[in-house]
């Protein structure tokens, strides 16, 4: 027969004021493992990484399995304005250094105070903004730290994905944005779609042509026809052996869009015919990761 567990109140105790646990200790602690912090399975990158002209940022970490950086500035006691400038600096910095990665500011500290939350929220959605609050509590003759998001960064959606709010228009106004060309090479490629599953269907909107399966959206491509090419865009997760295929085939391709997860290949008339293996197998990649979960933008 099992008894109920002894409770035990724990002490919560400042580390501002502690005399042996400091800022040092802290970092040492999230440095040994980050994913205390509750953002996941990350790696440290570097700590007391010296920014230009700014100081130095505490920790920087990392996803190893996407390109998201985390600059992590901690602090002891209450948020103040030195601090929350410090963090975005120090993000805004690493930023323009690396852009290839896609950048989180976090703020870590004892009190986030609701004023300083209200100052912290006005700037997320523009800036990719987390507060973190930390505990530290006493056990016995232990101590442990004990972390909680109160601000998760918010990330802003743009017009053309929302399908809500998304303008209807018909083949004639992209064949005026478009051509006649680029708008026969997109109904190759939904012709390819098609061969997938014959429900799909295109639906044209103000900033793309995407489908429909069933009357369902299911945008697992998009695609915007120009004047002189065609912007061809499989949603899938980034991949160094896609890459290197486009790359051998000499493909023209844009920056990958880490915020919705496609490749940009800008194709010229031509294009489609010379590499229909290599489009055939973007889409129907594509096809199978999309769809295993619900048809969507």
């Amino acid at each position: 027969m099992t008894t109920n567990p002894k409770y035990q109140k724990l002490e919560v105790i400042s580390l501002k004021n502690h005399p042996v646990l400091n800022e040092r200790w802290v970092q040492d602690r999230i440095a040994e493992d980050p994913s205390i912090l509750g953002l996941g399975e990350l790696i440290l990158r570097d700590r007391e990484r010296p920014q230009p002209r700014a100081g130095t940022l505490d920790l920087l970490l990392q996803n190893p399995e996407s390109s998201e950086r985390y600059e992590v500035e901690i602090q002891l006691g209450k948020t103040d304005e030195s601090h929350i400038i410090r963090t975005i600096e120090y993000w805004d910095i690493e930023k323009r250094r690396y852009p290839n990665y896609d950048h989180n500011a976090v703020l870590v500290a004892e009190d986030i105070t609701g004023r300083f939350l209200n100052v912290i929220s006005l700037f997320n959605g523009f800036i990719p903004l987390i507060a973190i609050q930390m505990k530290a509590v006493m056990i016995g003759d232990a101590c442990s730290l004990v972390f909680t998001k109160v601000l998760d960064k918010i990330t802003l959606g743009v017009e053309e994905e929302d399908e809500g709010a998304q303008e209807t228009v018909d083949r004639a106004y992209w064949e005026k944005r478009g051509s006649k060309v680029t708008l026969a090479m997109a109904d190759e490629i939904i012709a390819l779609a098609k061969a997938l599953d014959a429900r799909l269907d295109p639906t044209y909107r103000k900033y793309y042509i995407g489908l429909a399966r069933g009357g369902v959206v299911d945008n697992f491509i998009k695609l915007r026809p120009q004047k002189s090419a065609l912007r061809f865009e499989p949603r899938l997760e980034r991949d160094e052996s896609i890459q290197q295929m486009l790359d051998t085939e000499e493909l023209d391709t844009l920056d990958y869009d880490s915020r919705w997860s496609r490749y940009r290949i800008r194709l010229l008339h031509g294009d489609i015919s010379k590499n229909r293996d290599l489009i055939n197998k973007l889409l129907t990649d594509s096809f199978k990761s999309f769809s295993e979960g619900e048809p969507g933008s």
